[in-house]
């Protein structure tokens, strides 16, 4: 079968505001391979605008590239200066394709409602372990899945 090999895990996004009703006009499918870290994110001081890496040397994904990629994180941090980061990287054409998110605070879902960067969070699993690093994962919003694999 065509499933094999797939897990589907559901996010709890019932809000309309960033709910599957706001995304499923803008996204249809965004498939991608991932970069993980069960950490704290700061768009503002934990990523480089301009060389698209994270750059806080102390973070668990140092040096690596968030361009192109679905950022999955443990949750977001930080405060107004977030939303225009996320639209500055947008701008820039230096951004993830997604972020999926245990938990973002209201600052991180407007920026990203700003940016038309898509973000999800509020799964029913801690989402940066029910995902390995590496895997491919498809989200489609009006489907309602996020599918690995």
């Amino acid at each position: 079968k065509a499933s094999q090999g797939t897990r589907f895990v559901h996010w709890n996004m019932s809000r309309s505001q960033y709910g599957f009703d706001a995304l499923a006009s803008r996204y249809h499918h965004l498939t991608g391979n991932q970069v993980q870290a069960n950490v704290p994110q700061s768009a503002r001081y934990d990523l480089d605008l301009v060389k698209g890496i994270v750059s806080r040397p102390s973070h668990k994904l140092a040096g690596q590239s968030y361009v192109g990629k679905i950022l999955i994180l443990n949750i977001a941090k930080g405060g107004v200066a977030s939303a225009w980061m996320l639209r500055d990287m947008v701008q820039s054409g230096r951004t993830p394709k997604a972020l999926i998110l245990n938990f973002a605070n209201p600052i991180m879902a407007q920026g990203a409602a700003f940016a038309d960067l898509p973000l999800i969070d509020r799964f029913d699993v801690d989402i940066t372990t029910a995902i390995k690093s590496g895997e491919t994962v498809t989200v489609d919003p009006e489907a309602g899945t996020l599918t690995v694999g």
